[in-house]
């Protein structure tokens, strides 16, 4: 058994010592066997968790998720001090170093920035020279395959644009969408099950051009999509009057009208 003092409020140290003292041999049996790859899942949820509690602007809730993903933090920092590669402080140092070289029109730099746009081109410019990328590819490349892919799939198309590579007008990058559903309609037709899988990426990806030429998030665009299909398909329920798999097609269509008519009233 640890006895660890109460306090009236605990500091960022008594954090990092709560979770040596849970990753110890008189520590906690389930902590104790964690590795990163154990936890990995542990981390997007509590990230995920934070991020509705940011968008429900519910602060009670934001103070205890934000602190859940700080555990994450400091739980893969213990786990590389015991291998003895880094600590805590090694990875608060490097984002301050980082931050400091990234903010050159903050900290004494010779590039200046009028307004966020130019801020976000300091950092950039920064973080290219930092990371040695000599292409735009190489950007592209560091893009993590493990972003949610609509989110992906608007960073790597960025930065493709920032190097000239994009649609002169929105309406082109509809167009190409119209010609990414036709090729899919094709491979449905050869009844292709890898075509079908290519070319509804290719779809998603058109799409993502063009939400995000007209400045909008796609992860957001869809996710307003689940929002509004689960308020219509309550809707079709409350309506019907039997098991929905007793309706036929034609029926089940009628009733999501009604409740989109509803809605909209």
């Amino acid at each position: 058994m640890i006895h660890f003092p109460d306090k009236e409020r605990y500091s960022w140290d008594d954090l990092l010592q709560i979770v040596r003292d849970l990753r110890s041999p008189e520590g906690c049996p389930w902590d104790r066997v964690q590795t990163h790859a154990s936890i990995r899942r542990n981390f997007l949820e509590e990230t995920y968790e934070a991020l509705d509690a940011i968008d429900h602007d519910d602060a009670d809730n934001m103070r205890e998720e934000l602190g859940d993903v700080l555990l994450q933090v400091a739980l893969h920092a213990q786990m590389e001090q015991e291998r003895g590669r880094f600590d805590m402080s090694d990875v608060v140092d490097a984002v301050s170093r980082k931050l400091l070289y990234r903010h050159p029109h903050v900290f004494g730099g010779a590039e200046t920035a009028a307004n966020s746009e130019q801020a976000l081109s300091n950092w950039e410019e920064r973080k290219r020279k930092e990371k040695g990328f000599e292409r735009v590819s190489d950007a592209i490349e560091a893009v993590p395959h493990t972003l949610p892919a609509l989110w992906r799939a608007e960073k790597v198309q960025k930065k493709a644009a920032k190097a000239g590579f994009d649609w002169a007008e929105v309406s082109h990058a509809l167009e190409k969408v119209q010609e990414e559903v036709g090729e899919l309609r094709e491979a449905l037709e050869l009844g292709e099950t890898d075509g079908v899988r290519e070319e509804a990426g290719d779809v998603l990806f058109a799409a993502v051009s063009v939400l995000r030429m007209c400045g909008l998030d796609p992860e957001d665009a869809l996710h307003r999509t689940c929002d509004k299909f689960e308020r219509r398909f309550r809707g079709v329920e409350e309506t019907a009057d039997k098991p929905l798999s007793e309706y036929t097609e034609a029926e089940l269509v009628a009733l999501w009208k009604q409740a989109k008519q509803a809605e909209h009233h």
